[in-house]
């Protein structure tokens, strides 16, 4: 296993325990996430692996699949918890891309189905409206707007 396949191991084994600090920590000062709720920068990425993991106690984490090489890895993993703000269960199948920079990751985007999400998660609405760019932005205007006000909470992330 080579470095970059161990940190990935890492950050999914932190996220189990839900080790945000650990999680964070596998971050470059200068990366970017991406998914389908996020699009994120430096501390706002460690920032938003801790609001997830305290809203999140009861998820679970599995991941497989890590492939790396010197540059670039991959990971599959699937995250099965209740969505706050509709109390659904949701089950999210997720895969996940990285890039990598002095040990550590650089780039790191998510990619699920939205669709599918949106109708676990929201119900009758995300079954209606799940494939509509108006609600993805929905979405994303929302949970941005939640990690905004995270940060404002806890200055080490300004």
């Amino acid at each position: 296993m080579n470095t970059n396949e161990k940190l990935i191991h890492i950050f999914y084994e932190a996220f189990k325990v839900k080790d945000f600090k650990t999680m964070g920590d596998c971050y470059h000062p200068d990366a970017t996430f991406k998914d389908e709720a996020f699009e994120l920068k430096g501390k706002e990425i460690p920032a938003m692996w801790r609001m997830l993991c305290g809203v999140g106690a009861s998820t679970i984490v599995e991941y497989s699949g890590v492939e790396a090489d010197e540059s670039t890895g991959k990971a599959h993993w699937e995250a099965w918890y209740t969505f706050s703000q509709s109390g659904n269960k949701v089950h999210n199948i997720i895969d996940a891309k990285f890039t990598f920079k002095d040990g550590k990751i650089l780039t790191h985007r998510d990619t699920f189905n939205f669709y599918r999400w949106s109708s676990q998660s929201l119900g009758l609405m995300g079954k209606l409206l799940g494939w509509t760019p108006f609600l993805k932005n929905k979405v994303k205007e929302r949970a941005m707007g939640n990690l905004r006000k995270f940060i404002s909470k806890h200055p080490e992330y300004q």
